[in-house]
């Protein structure tokens, strides 16, 4: 259920790609005209199908234009055992994209004066201790209370099965200390979103699933759409899967106690249109709630951090774009609405190996125009590009490196995936296959000193140029690819989140529970590194030569993992 991605209640994604906000075209660059309702039906239905095998876990769409839906179709199977395929009328596990609902429900409080989001959350919830901070509704809202996320707190995945009280929730984070003071800093929290169901039920008089079920479902029209239980029989339920290097399993066990009113809804694609129709309609909010919720919360400083009361928000070629993603354990979701185009994308989906929200934002792209994949490069020479050959720092903590290969430049976050940028004008730069772009800073002498981001669902990124020389690229060492069949495995980095290794000949490979395989190189017998992804995984080997566990260094981090046997 975290940020868009968004992904809430994946554990600790360990190769992590940086996906950049979609951008208002650099000045000078071609534009190309709208895609009708004909050419985005086909689009979207090419993309999903070459995405969603038929024999795989798959996704249900539903693409709206001019306010009339124009694709509404299933892909895959909602049960791989059964071979039962997906169908647009299915019910979805949300994730994250329940914040929206949550935010919904504070601004209908608000408007019928119960409460206001600039009240401290001590007005509601009086004993959760703040440290000496003012902590607002609005706060928790956008992500920039400082609240530690629970979901990223090593107490968390021990207690997955279990269920949990609201109280018992709040006590996994409340007395951990703030990870800055709020408003300072942009920090995706889930435990921020507790808190505001907390407070939902202590204004309402309700529980939180009553408060949505009966305010906002049921005056919809959304009769497939409800708060998860997961022992309750629910027609048209879709199962959820995790992807392994076999292939898919089951995805593991969570008390939907635990996600709440950060990501515990389900619904399919047909309510969501329901619930975009009544947003749009008024029929929940009035307009100036509509406008607050959709417009991005600003840092002390006064950075945009481009989120805003649990929806992202960005422009694309002139047009505002809202968005937001979920993950939990085997569903990964997306929505995205355009107001002024009268667009809704909504795509739900059981197969986590594949990012709805790179099909969504493609889809709003093509409806937009210009599509990503036609968005026009230009060449610059290699003398220009060595001009922004350097080490940008962000933070104490973050950097971004560049460099040249031939005619072509890369950027790299620390600990993220090494990815070609595209010049669209000089100092003006996209991703290939990405939404997003870069521009870097010159100083009054035209010397490059900074690149910027435009981020989505987190601050714009500024990064200062320093001295540091970029890191020369790893060479692999030679070693007998024998020593591979000692290492493969399966290695337990958190409860229920693996590293699996595997061997395909003369190669080896490692997987993420939930990501990509993704090949790893020999530094030495027990050293490897990735190309792709700024890690590297250190073998811990017993007597016999056979690794007993390893250790994934990466982001600044060392995550040790046992065999499992």
């Amino acid at each position: 259920m975290n940020s868009p991605r968004f992904r809430l209640f994946v554990p600790v994604l360990v190769l992590l790609l940086l996906r950049l906000a979609l951008g208002a075209l650099p000045a000078g660059a071609a534009t190309a005209s709208p895609a009708t309702a004909d050419e985005l039906a086909r689009y979207a239905d090419k993309l999903m199908t070459e995405k969603y095998a038929a024999d795989k876990p798959g996704a249900a769409i539903l693409v709206a234009k001019d306010g009339k839906v124009v694709l509404r179709k299933g892909y895959g199977l909602a049960e791989v055992e059964l071979g039962v395929p997906v169908r647009p009328e299915m019910v979805f596990e949300l994730g994250s994209v329940t914040k929206q609902f949550t935010a919904t429900a504070i601004l209908m409080l608000q408007e019928r004066g119960k409460l206001s989001v600039q009240d401290e959350v001590t007005k509601y919830l009086p004993g959760y201790p703040t440290h000496g901070q003012k902590i607002t509704l609005e706060h928790l809202l956008t992500h920039v209370s400082g609240i530690p996320s629970y979901t990223g707190l090593p107490e968390w995945p021990p207690k997955w099965r279990e269920d949990l009280t609201v109280d018992q929730l709040m006590a996994l984070f409340k007395d951990k200390p703030l990870e800055f003071n709020p408003g300072d800093q942009w920090a995706y929290s889930n435990s921020a979103y507790i808190l505001l169901g907390a407070v939902i039920e202590k204004v309402s008089g309700k529980s939180y699933e009553d408060f949505v079920e009966q305010e906002i479902f049921a005056p919809l029209g959304m009769t497939h759409s409800v708060y998860n239980h997961n022992e309750e029989l629910l027609p048209g339920r879709v199962a959820g899967y995790e992807p392994d290097a076999h292939g898919f399993h089951p995805a593991r066990y969570l008390s939907m106690t635990h996600p709440y009113a950060a990501g515990s809804l389900m619904s399919s694609v047909d309510d969501l249109w329901l619930w975009e129709q009544g947003l749009e309609s008024g029929k929940l909010l009035r307009p100036e709630s509509l406008d607050r919720m959709f417009t991005p919360a600003k840092l002390n400083s006064g950075v945009n951090t481009n989120y805003a009361f649990g929806w992202g928000v960005f422009e694309y070629n002139g047009h505002k774009v809202m968005a937001h993603g979920g993950g939990i354990f085997g569903f990964v979701t997306h929505v995205a609405r355009v107001p002024d185009e009268k667009l809704y994308v909504a795509i739900l989906s059981n197969n986590p190996s594949i990012d709805p929200g790179e099909l969504g934002t493609r889809i709003v792209a093509k409806a937009i125009g210009p599509a990503l994949e036609d968005r026009p490069s230009i060449t610059l020479d290699e003398k220009t590009l060595d001009e922004y050959v350097a080490v940008y720092r962000f933070d104490p903590t973050t950097t971004r490196t560049v460099t040249r290969t031939g005619n072509k430049l890369y950027s790299q976050r620390s600990g993220g995936e090494r990815t070609e940028i595209l010049p669209a004008a000089k100092d003006e730069f996209f991703f290939r296959d990405l939404p997003g772009r870069v521009h870097f800073r010159r100083d009054a002498q035209g010397k490059v000193t900074g690149m910027d981001f435009l981020a989505v669902g987190g601050p714009d990124g500024f990064g200062a140029r320093t001295d540091e020389a970029p890191a020369a690229e790893r060479q692999a060492v030679q070693v007998n690819p024998a020593l591979y069949d000692n290492y493969a495995g399966d290695y337990e980095l958190a409860p229920g989140f693996h590293l699996t290794i595997t061997r395909e000949g003369d190669r080896i490979f490692a997987q993420a529970t939930g990501q990509p395989k993704l090949e790893i190189f020999p530094a030495s017998e027990t050293e490897f590194f990735l190309r792709v992804v700024d890690a590297q995984i250190t073998f811990e080997r017993g007597a016999d030569g056979k690794a007993s566990g390893l250790v994934l260094h990466q982001g600044g981090r060392d995550m040790p993992g046992k065999r499992v046997p």
